[in-house]
């Protein structure tokens, strides 16, 4: 064990990609949608019409990220430059696929391996909380649907802080909801950039969550590659 590391009182979690599997659970969502929409009538495969998405998605979401659009015209966007790309201009059923996939993806319930028993692990010893960039009630329904609700005692959310991890704003944030101070703190999470780094230059002791072994440059706190590390770390 680190000599430091029983200075911890607050332990801040990521969601997305750190506990709740979101790649498994989106692909799951989307071919519940594609057969819904009998999208095979407009895409020449699945495949087409979720890496179409998904690279809309991404340049949007940063967008919305840096404040540049807003959170209703970017959840149906996405879908209708998708549609748009595979010649097909229909608002309606872009806000229809939209709702339908805030409706439906929260309900999946993959989570990464061991995330129960670590966290029921830590619940018992730290107090728990999630900082997210997620919309607050895709996240809220994601935590309940996934039994996940009763370890936290608090989802701060991008939306309510006014600002999205990297920005210290997020971090700064959060620890005032909580009245926690930033040496009895942890952040976790598999973002390098927006959770570990923005942790680290807010003055947090970062977990770098990196299941897929990624290369990366910068020192952090700790790394882990299975959150059953997590046991043996805290």
């Amino acid at each position: 064990m680190h000599p430091n590391i029983n200075k911890y009182k607050h332990i801040f979690f990521d969601l997305d990609r750190t506990i709740w599997d979101f790649d498994n659970n989106a692909l799951e969502t989307f071919q519940d949608i594609y057969k819904k929409y009998r999208l095979e009538q407009i895409f020449k495969s699945f495949d087409s019409f979720y890496n179409t998405y998904l690279k809309h998605n991404e340049r949007l979401w940063e967008k919305y990220r840096e404040g540049k659009l807003e959170k209703l015209v970017f959840s149906y966007k996405r879908f209708a430059l998708t549609l748009e790309e595979f010649g097909v201009s229909n608002e309606i059923l872009a806000k229809e696929i939209a709702h339908d996939y805030i409706l439906i993806n929260p309900t999946k319930k993959r989570l990464f391996p061991f995330a129960h028993e670590i966290l029921y692990y830590l619940h018992k010893k730290y107090k728990l909380y999630i900082i997210t960039n997620g919309f607050k009630e895709v996240q809220l329904s994601k935590l309940k649907n996934s039994n996940l609700d009763k370890y936290f005692s608090k989802v701060i959310t991008s939306e309510e802080a006014g600002a999205q991890k990297p920005d210290p704003v997020i971090f700064n944030y959060a620890l005032n909801v909580v009245n926690a101070c930033k040496n009895e703190s942890l952040m976790i999470g598999d973002d390098f950039k927006s959770d570990v780094l923005g942790a680290k230059r807010f003055g947090l002791d970062q977990v770098f969550f990196n299941p897929k072994k990624k290369n990366y440059k910068e020192g952090v706190t700790y790394e882990i590659t299975s959150l059953k590390e997590l046991q043996g770390l805290l």
